[in-house]
């Protein structure tokens, strides 16, 4: 067997439903990545505009010089077919499939780990790698489709076409030389705008790009401030990302029905009971979310999020709760909670109707 077999084997063995390789050339979209950076679509995330961000993503071996080829990998996770996991009575949010169970972060470098392991016992050699999933200056997707994996949809998202686009991607930068897949060269989306019309804030771009400033995503995990009041209302009840551009996606009906076991929903996670977790203090924040992606939004961030979700329900049972959230410490969760009051109370303002009067005028005669 090759060595490329069976380290797709291998790879498929620790999770990972795709695998390829590619080598550390400079990325195909990186012109279009430094038009975009230089519009400021990137929002606040300044990481990304930095002179070693630039470099790295322009050429990988900037980020690691030993690397002579790249493994990229997908890794499934549960998808979002509506949008909710588990629907209760009360007033709920929507948590994005990807931050149902357990972070990325912490599984997949281990599984990254016991690959390089695996490649060494079949070199009889150490082999100098580093190991990537979303948290080095690397374009990630282009990498993917230069590997083979997929197409990069028009939601930006890379699509599979049996697989969909519900997988976390990774990369095993290696310091060996391996046969390189050939990429994947069509374009599975045609004329399909479903995911550009049905974006909530209308932030996807027809050239395959996205305004971050205005990505729910970002807003709810990115962003560190105030929300801008004009986009508020278009977030719905999202409380941490966003899954509306997968879940229209008509190439998501082929999606696997679940994902990765250590992806697996949390019970209450993925539909959170909203007037709940108002009660959150940091403590309780930090043992609830232990292990799970929604840390990264922290207490602050993520209660702000609450917030405008309930003002955006408009539930009359809500204003209890966030006439007591005016007194949180934080004061971006007091301020988007008086935000939320007054659109709930405008709401039930406008909802009454007047009252009839009968006319008290009589007939001529």
């Amino acid at each position: 067997m090759h060595l490329e077999q069976a380290l797709k084997e291998e790879a498929a063995r620790q999770g990972f439903i795709l695998a390829g390789i590619t080598t550390p050339e400079a990325p195909t979209h990186i012109v279009a990545f430094e038009r975009w950076l230089e519009a400021g679509l990137h929002g606040e995330m300044a990481y990304m505009s930095s002179e070693r961000s630039r470099q790295c993503r322009a050429d990988p071996c900037k980020l690691f010089p030993q690397c002579q080829s790249i493994l990229v990998l997908g890794a499934p996770y549960f998808p979002s077919k509506q949008g909710r996991g588990e629907i209760g009575e009360g007033l709920e949010g929507r948590i994005a499939a990807y931050a149902w169970g357990a972070d990325y972060h912490e599984v997949l470098p281990e599984r990254m780990a016991k690959l390089v392991a695996f490649l060494e016992a079949q070199l009889g050699r150490p082999v100098p790698s580093r190991a990537y999933t979303d948290s080095a200056p690397l374009l990630e997707r282009d990498l993917a489709q230069r590997a083979g994996l997929g197409w990069i949809g028009k939601n930006t998202c890379l699509i599979h076409p049996r697989l969909g686009s519900y997988f976390f991607l990774a990369e095993l930068l290696l310091g060996v030389s391996l046969q390189p897949d050939p990429p994947f060269s069509t374009d599975h989306c045609g004329a399909c705008t479903r995911c550009i019309d049905a974006c909530p804030t209308g932030c996807i771009r027809p050239d395959r790009t996205l305004d971050a400033r205005g990505c729910i995503a970002y807003l709810t995990i990115e962003l560190k401030g105030a929300i801008p009041e004009e986009l508020r209302p278009h977030m719905g009840d999202w409380v941490f990302g966003c899954d509306t551009c997968q879940q229209v996606c008509p190439w998501n009906r082929f999606a696997p029905a679940a994902g990765d076991p250590a992806f697996a929903p949390r019970p209450g996670l993925p539909a959170p009971d909203l007037l709940g977790e108002l009660a959150l203090t940091p403590e309780t924040f930090k043992r609830k979310f232990k292990g799970s992606p929604v840390q990264r939004a922290k207490r602050c961030g993520y209660l702000r999020n609450v917030v405008v979700a309930l003002g955006n329900r408009g539930d009359p049972p809500a204003i209890l709760a966030l006439r007591q959230a005016l007194a949180d410490p934080e004061p971006l969760v007091r301020q988007q909670a008086a935000w939320a009051l007054e659109r709930i109370e405008s709401r039930r303002g406008e909802n009454q109707a007047p009252q009839s009067t009968q006319s008290t005028r009589r007939k001529p005669g």
